[in-house]
């Protein structure tokens, strides 16, 4: 028989209000206790009426604090509950799985000592993103990685697909404490990027609208004066193609041979 207590990773998308779905309204208004990890207080106001306990993740985080150390404590808090045999739900903004290691790590303990646990998706920033910025990532292809992971690790590009570097504002950053990096650490990314990219190739700098009110930031700036735009942790660096796709004859004429051998019509 499985333990009591259970737990639900639910998202609640970017805007406040305009995302929730109906099934991860319900688990936040039937858990016992909702945890949250938003970045906004009015968005937690705003969940906190649906829950009469709602415990906000936030105040873990602490300048010069390992990030981590804050994950591993989220984790611990929101599972003390759950061994108490309580119904609890998590929710975060966003998607509760994209870049939110604690929602996977605690899901993946619970379910290893017996309880139910699950998550449910949410609307991303990258969703946001497709429809604020206009381009369709099944068009060209899209490669998705974080600014500084990207930038300790060698990565074979594709210049002719989208680039996406999430948390732009942290790049470079190997301490895991800062919640800013600055101007030099850009300039560190840039010089990785232009090993791939003219420096006058135009970048967008993004960040989703949190609020009804608000209007997503876009910004438009040449590569090489990526350093010295303004950039926090919140924004979205999106890199267009800078080259056609390039056919690959080979490949397609097999398949055009195969497609000649089962009677079918080859589109020119």
């Amino acid at each position: 028989m499985k333990p009591a207590g259970s737990l639900v990773c639910v998202g609640i998308g970017m805007t406040l209000g305009a995302h929730l779905t109906p099934l991860a309204r319900d688990y936040i208004q039937n858990a016992d206790v909702v945890f949250t990890g938003l970045s906004d207080g009015i968005i937690e106001m705003w969940i906190a009426r649906m829950n009469g306990d709602v415990r906000s993740l936030q105040a873990l985080y602490r300048e010069g604090k390992s990030r981590m150390d804050t994950y591993r404590e989220m984790v611990d808090t929101m599972l003390a509950e759950v061994r108490a045999g309580k119904r609890v739900c998590a929710a975060f903004y966003g998607h509760p799985g994209v870049f939110a290691w604690p929602t996977h790590k605690a899901i993946e303990i619970a379910r290893s000592e017996g309880y139910s646990a699950h998550m449910e998706p949410g609307v991303s920033a990258a969703d946001c993103m497709y429809a604020d910025l206009g381009f369709d990532p099944g068009k060209y292809g899209c490669q998705h990685y974080e600014a500084s992971q990207f930038m300790f690790n060698r990565r074979r590009l594709d210049t002719a697909a989208y680039l996406i570097l999430w948390q732009v504002g942290l790049s470079g950053d190997q301490s895991l404490t800062r919640f800013s990096t600055g101007a030099a650490y850009r300039q560190v990314l840039v010089d990785v990027l232009s090993r791939d990219y003219p420096l006058d190739h135009e970048v967008i700098l993004y960040q989703a609208a949190t609020l009804p009110t608000f209007r997503p930031k876009i910004v438009r700036v040449p590569l090489g004066e990526l350093p010295t735009a303004e950039a926090d942790m919140h924004f979205t660096l999106v890199i267009p193609p800078a080259q056609p796709l390039q056919p690959d004859h080979h490949t397609r004429e097999r398949l055009s041979a195969l497609d000649r051998d089962l009677g079918l019509a080859v589109q020119g």
